[in-house]
């Protein structure tokens, strides 16, 4: 089949192809480079003999295709007689197919006739439709149009009638538009008003114009046409497309009126702007809402509203330049100085910006007048912002209820108030640091006199306090405040840190005579002095006196650290060794003194202040008395220590009857008792004149006597054995125990003669009743009437020391002096049970031993009984 594939090729043309045979060419012919050929591309190629060679062979090939196709329809001859009769069939399908499609035709034919023809006709009546809407909207919105200019002009003559019921009108006017709008807001308004019945009918007129302007511009806007006749959207849009809405100014009738609207609006805009400018001037609400609601009207209420503000803020921003405008300062103080013959004849210098040492007063006092004038018309702006913001607060529109200051908000990023503090925080912080880094006179004057500046500000917070809701007390500041008052944080700066210098400074002249000449009362009483000066200046202001609170504790923890480092701690600081005090004892005692008279003036000053600065001193306060307490306390308990070991040899006596009685009474003092006379005078003459704080001296005398009372009564109810003279003897020492404590508590200030015992309180009665304990009967021993004032404890060691039973520091194995400070760190309850186990212990040792307890049985039951009493004595309470 390859020989015929030429032949069944779609593109095969007969008249091409012999003409390539008789040209000699292949067919289909070639072209393009071999390359390009494809690799089994059926072809012809022609003999090279004449043509005759090709029609035979063309007529062979014609004779070999009739042959194969007699051989294929013998072969299916059967097949394509069903496939015969099968066509015979088919045809007459397609003929019935054929009339049902021409009946199709004929049909659709009827159909398009009846819909073609109304739909043409019904396009043209709906275009007839558009047309009339179309008249009909410019119809409705010029009627609507002149209706409202009529209302318009029945308005704006009772607007003329108003006007001519008003005294000096005109003047009025000329002012109101001569004027500019910054300077009227600042600094008032002289709007001569009429009687209260025609501003209000005044007022309503022209909020009714507002509206009807309003109205007529809409009319006149295209694109809210719509809106403003009751068409939807939908509506509007499709009669858009059908044309477009013809503009109402494209009307002759509209036209001629247009200019007359124009004045009117402008007339109406000046009104409202005049009524604004009036009702912020003299505070009006009910004026300032009718303007507001005009301004409404007018759809122009948030430009109104920022236009207001701004211009209130710029107000301010100027009048702050004026203030700190040296130039301005140095006209007026010149302006000021009367003209003298002799200055007539010299010649004149240029403006100085930079007062002399002659004119510094006046400079001075010139530019304090100009910040109090300052302060009025900050205060003046602010409440006018206020009260505009109050009534956009209350106000609504009374058809749309929506409230006027929702609807300033859509041009303006916060509130009015917001916009006001914000704007005014920036500008005072502007014009401030100009100032300072441009003039060293106002960075001087202001730095210096910052308290006065803070007063200046504070009254400018009350004046404003009744009109805003602004709080500035010590315990609530608003953040509008602390915004104004940071934007003076320059001159604040420099005032702190001259503060800072003079605390540092007296601190450093305390310490300036180091070790050798350390620091007493009078450093003490300088430093805090200074401190209470420096905070009785800004206590005035709650946030200036916080932060010189916070200076005054880096200076203290200075003084701190300083006499820190000349504390002495050696062993010399705290020996009592005599005759008199050590060097380290003395430098010691002026440091102790010198916090001592600090501490105590500073913290008188807890009832001056409020929480917020006591939260800041107290801290520090309180280091400073625990600095002074690491410098006593060491040498306080050096002297108890040194006391108690002199007291402690009493044990060393022999108080037994081995002693003659009669030579006891006679020979005084024992030596224990003497020595400890002689400590006591070395620790008043010696060691606590050293340190000059006669309160805390006299705690400290109190205290020690106590405690030297307390550890005598207890060592000497333990003396054992003890026999008359013994008692002879300790009743000697504690008379001369008596004198010599009366001598150490002696005060030289003292107005009346003898010592003062009641304030030793119960350690003295205990003293005065051991006297009687140690010559009172076994009997009377349990009596609360024969040892009233008397601790329990020391009752039982005395019928102990009666008794032949050990005494709990023997049973123990302890010393006098342990056994005593053991009793002094635990309560009276643990040393009864101490007591207790004592008894219980020596009855089991003497019965295991086959010893007689009768012998002690009296002193076991005086004993218990004690016990007795006081376990019910503790266990009532």
């Amino acid at each position: 089949m390859s020989d015929y594939a030429v032949f069944a090729h779609p593109d095969f043309d007969p008249n091409e192809y012999a003409n390539a045979i008789l040209a000699g060419e292949p067919y289909p012919p070639q072209t393009g480079s071999t390359k390009n050929k494809p690799a089994k591309a059926p072809s012809f190629e022609p003999a090279n003999g004449d043509v005759s060679v090709a029609i035979s062979k063309l007529t062979f090939s014609i004779e070999d295709v009739d042959k194969q196709l007699k051989n294929v329809v013998t072969t299916h001859h059967e097949d394509l007689l069903v496939q015969a009769a099968g066509v015979t069939q088919l045809e007459g399908s397609l003929s019935s197919v054929r009339g049902g499609l021409g009946e199709l035709d004929s049909s659709l034919d009827k159909l398009r006739l009846k819909i073609s023809v109304p739909y043409r006709s019904l396009q043209s009546n709906v275009t007839r439709l558009d047309r009339l809407q179309q008249a009909s909207d410019i119809l409705r919105r010029t009627s609507r149009f002149v209706i409202l200019t009529r209302r318009l002009e029945i308005q704006l003559a009772e607007m003329n009638k108003g006007d001519t019921a008003e005294v000096a009108t005109p003047k009025g006017k000329k002012e109101v538009n001569s004027s500019p709008t910054t300077s009227r807001l600042s600094l008032g308004t002289d709007t001569v008003s009429s009687a209260p019945e025609n501003e209000d009918e005044k007022e309503r007129t022209i909020a009714k114009a507002a509206l009807t302007v309003a109205e007529l511009t809409a009319l006149l806007d295209t694109s809210s046409t719509g809106q403003q006749f009751g068409m939807d959207a939908k509506e509007s849009s499709d009669n858009q497309g059908g044309g477009g809405q013809v503009p109402l100014s494209s009307i002759k009738a509209v036209a001629a009126h247009l200019p007359y609207i124009d004045a009117a609006r402008t007339r109406i805009t000046t009104d409202m702007e005049a009524m604004v400018i009036t009702g912020l001037g003299t505070l009006n609400q009910s004026l300032l809402a009718s303007s507001l609601q005009t301004a409404h009207n007018l759809r122009v209420l948030p430009e109104l509203v920022q236009s207001l503000v701004t211009e209130l803020a710029d107000a301010v921003e100027g009048r702050m330049r004026d203030a700190f405008d040296l130039t301005r300062i140095s006209k007026e103080v010149l302006a000021k100085e009367p003209a003298s013959a002799s200055q007539s004849l010299l010649y004149k210098s240029r403006v100085r910006t930079e007062p002399t040492n002659v004119t510094a007063p006046q400079w001075t006092a010139a530019l304090w007048s100009s910040l109090e004038s300052l302060i009025e018309e900050m205060a003046d702006c602010c409440i006018k912002v206020y009260a505009l913001e109050k009534v956009l607060k209350l106000k609504r529109d009374p058809v749309s209820q929506v409230v006027f200051l929702d609807e300033a908000m859509k041009t303006l990023e916060n509130k009015p108030s917001a916009i006001f503090w914000a704007s005014l925080g920036r500008s005072l912080e502007k014009q401030a640091r100009d100032a300072s880094k441009g003039s060293m006179f106002l960075q001087q004057t202001l730095s210096t006199g910052y308290p006065r500046l803070l007063r200046l500000f504070q009254s400018f917070f009350t004046k404003i306090a009744v009109q805003t809701d602004t709080v500035y007390t010590h315990t609530q500041q608003s953040p509008e405040t602390v915004v104004v008052l940071r934007a003076l944080s320059n001159f604040e700066s420099l005032y702190l840190s001259r503060s800072s210098n003079r605390l540092n400074e007296v601190v450093g002249q305390a310490f300036s005579g180091g070790s050798r000449s350390p620091p007493g009362m009078a450093e003490g009483i300088n430093v805090a002095r200074t401190v209470a000066n420096e905070l009785d200046s800004a206590k005035f202001d709650p946030l200036l006196v916080r932060s010189v609170a916070k200076y005054v504790v880096s200076s203290l923890e200075l003084l701190l650290s300083r006499a820190d480092g000349m504390i002495a701690r050696e062993r010399t600081a705290t020996t009592l060794v005599g005759p008199t005090a050590s060097p380290q004892q003395v430098l010691n005692g002026q440091l102790a003194t010198c916090l001592y008279h600090c501490w105590s003036r500073l913290d008188k000053l807890q009832d001056e202040y409020p929480d917020g600065v006591l939260s800041i001193l107290t801290p520090i306060f309180t280091n400073m008395y625990r600095t002074y307490e690491r410098i006593v306390d060491p040498l306080l308990a050096a002297v108890r220590r040194d006391l108690g070991s002199i007291i402690a040899k009493l044990h060393r006596m022999d108080f037994s009857d081995a002693v003659d009685p009669m030579s006891a009474m006679g020979g005084g003092p024992s030596p224990y008792m003497k020595d400890l006379v002689e400590k006591l005078n070395l620790i008043k003459t010696e060691i606590l004149s050293v340190f000059n704080v006669p309160d805390a001296s006299r705690q400290w005398v109190l205290s020690t006597v106590k405690y030297v009372i307390k550890t005598f009564v207890l060592h000497a109810s333990i003396a054992k054995p003890l026999g008359e003279s013994g008692k002879l003897q300790l009743t000697s020492d504690m008379t001369e125990l008596e004198f010599g404590l009366s001598a150490f508590m002696a005060d030289k200030t003292q107005a009346k003669r003898g010592t003062d015992w009641d304030n030793v309180g119960e350690e003295y009665r205990a003293l005065r009743a051991m006297r009687q304990l140690l010559f009172l009967e076994n009997a009377m021993l349990v009596s609360r009437r024969h040892t009233a004032g008397l601790p329990p404890l020391i009752v039982l060691h005395h019928i102990l020391v009666r008794s032949p039973i050990t005494l709990p520091h023997t049973l123990h194995g302890w010393a006098e002096a342990e056994y005593v400070r053991w009793v002094n760190e635990h309560s009276e309850e643990e040393a009864c049970t101490l007591v207790e186990g004592d008894l219980t212990h020596w009855e089991k040792i003497t019965e295991a031993e086959g010893g007689d307890l009768s012998v002690a049985a009296e002193y076991v039951r005086l004993a218990r009984t004690v016990l007795a009493s006081v376990a019910r004595g503790s266990g009532g309470a």
